[in-house]
């Protein structure tokens, strides 16, 4: 059975949704992500996405106050990502109660730096976020597009004891317009035994089920629940 992840976005404190990484297209869902968040909770929702995006195109964690807050008051497992660029980031983030912590831009600016935090922190804690514009990786909260091919950021990775990735279509994300399963069935074709966990596009129950059949672990997704696509009470049956 597919995981199921819902993820919380957070600018200024509040739970908002982008489309296609742009901060210019902001929309405010909530004032209080803790109140979205045990929502979450009271539907079986066992795992949470919670990005900080603030912290995302600045130099460091900035929203840790709402990670607190989510982890002191919901039994919720906390993957949390956005603005660790450093030892002190990833302190603060772990101190805050999340039990995992993605990094993406750190990763391919201070490769050194993500690898020594697998070895540290072990692959179940460490997440690699891989984010994806026409096939290369993409880092600053989606504002630079690097050269690094997908596939070859993965394969250098694994190789250093990377065992589970967030990959985000960025073309794709918040557009309600469908995942981008050919790219996630080529990653699993290469990386059968990745916990890769899709992100971005899904726009309904349908695409979950598709990338279920596909053999994709885990999916993480917002838009299309907070604009009505999918409710709570439809994810029963994957839960």
């Amino acid at each position: 059975m597919i995981e199921i992840i819902p993820a919380i976005d957070i600018i200024d404190g509040k739970c908002v949704r982008l489309s296609q990484g742009d901060y210019g297209r902001k929309k405010v869902y909530n004032e209080d992500p803790l109140e979205v968040a045990k929502e979450f909770q009271d539907h079986g929702i066992q795992r949470l996405h919670l990005v900080d995006l603030d912290g995302a195109v600045s130099h460091h964690i900035v929203n840790y106050k709402v990670l607190e807050k989510i982890a002191n008051h919901t039994s919720l497992v906390v993957d949390f990502g956005g603005g660790i660029k450093s030892d002190e980031d990833l302190k603060i983030a772990f101190e805050c109660g999340a039990q995992m912590v993605t990094g993406g831009s750190i990763a391919v600016k201070e490769p050194e730096l993500f690898a020594s935090w697998i070895q540290r922190y072990g692959s179940d804690k460490i997440i690699l976020g891989a984010d994806v514009k026409e096939r290369k990786i993409a880092i600053n909260g989606w504002t630079e597009k690097s050269d690094c091919d997908i596939i070859n950021f993965l394969e250098d990775y694994i190789a250093k004891g990377v065992t589970k990735v967030v990959c985000t279509d960025i073309d794709c994300d918040g557009m309600l317009e469908g995942t981008s399963i050919k790219l996630y069935k080529e990653i699993l074709q290469h990386f059968p035994s990745l916990y890769l966990v899709a992100s971005g596009g899904v726009s309904g129950i349908a695409d979950i089920e598709a990338l279920q059949d596909a053999g994709v672990p885990a999916v993480v997704f917002g838009k299309a629940l907070y604009e009505g696509k999918i409710s709570l009470h439809d994810l029963q049956m994957f839960l």
